[in-house]
């Protein structure tokens, strides 16, 4: 299987990036071919801006996403993001792996995403969902958190569910464009752990790893369940 890891830590030593170095030796080991995307040690540029485009389709007023697609049909999009599209192309799977903040992945890896799921490529008009341009493809999250498992238990706990938390990411972006999306690993309370507890996350993490073909995929919408206006066929459609 074709792996693509896109990380985003801005410190080497920190326990993201020990996430992010077993999963390239487990996968690796396994037999699996894996590229790494290393977000702050390429100097990645997270900002989409109309530099982005060699060619215009509009040069006087700036729609980004249509932009992508004339770019993309052109093959003139800049350097930086066709060498990314291309490894997302190559890829089986996609994971991203990124410490939680404030709910969300760093700002650096936000621009990865909006420049990289090209319009064209990755989505465009119906191509959403099980449709998408990365249908076939699975992707996945791994990140690390300061807070605590029962703080994301059920909707009464503090933060309340962890899985309403992460939608922006499974649900609007990851199965938008296609991917069928295995469960995350979440890697709590990484800041207040010794040594031997975090020795057991990262055992925890190699075993995920090695059951990636035994993860039941999440469940989100297929577009058969909806109809030409896209309303749901019955009362019941994917969370």
């Amino acid at each position: 299987m074709n792996i693509l890891i896109v990380h985003a830590h801005p410190e080497p030593q920190s326990f993201c990036s020990a996430m992010k170095d077993l999963a390239v030796t487990t996968l690796e080991a396994a037999g699996h071919q894996v590229q790494l995307s290393d977000l702050y040690a390429m100097n990645w540029n997270p900002v989409a801006a109309d530099s982005d485009f060699a060619s215009r389709s509009d040069p006087d007023y700036l729609v980004y996403a249509l932009e992508q697609r004339h770019a993309h049909n052109q093959q003139s999009l800049a350097a930086d993001i066709q060498a990314e599209l291309d490894k997302l192309l190559w890829a089986d799977l996609l994971i991203l792996n990124f410490p939680l903040y404030w709910c969300s992945v760093p700002a650096m890896l936000k621009g990865w995403i909006d420049r990289v799921l090209v319009s064209g490529a990755c989505y465009g008009g119906l191509r959403f969902y099980d449709r998408g341009g990365l249908a076939g493809k699975r992707a996945m999250l791994s990140f690390t958190l300061g807070a605590q498992p029962h703080m994301f238990a059920d909707e009464q706990a503090i933060h309340g569910e962890l899985d309403l938390m992460l939608r922006p990411l499974q649900r609007g972006t990851l199965a938008y464009t296609g991917c069928t999306v295995l469960p995350p690993f979440a890697a709590y309370h990484v800041p207040y752990l010794d040594d031997a507890a975090r020795q057991a996350i990262l055992d925890d993490y190699r075993h995920h790893l090695l059951q990636l073909e035994q993860l039941t995929p999440l469940r989100f919408p297929r577009l058969a369940e909806f109809d030409k206006r896209l309303q749901p066929l019955s009362g019941e459609v994917s969370a």
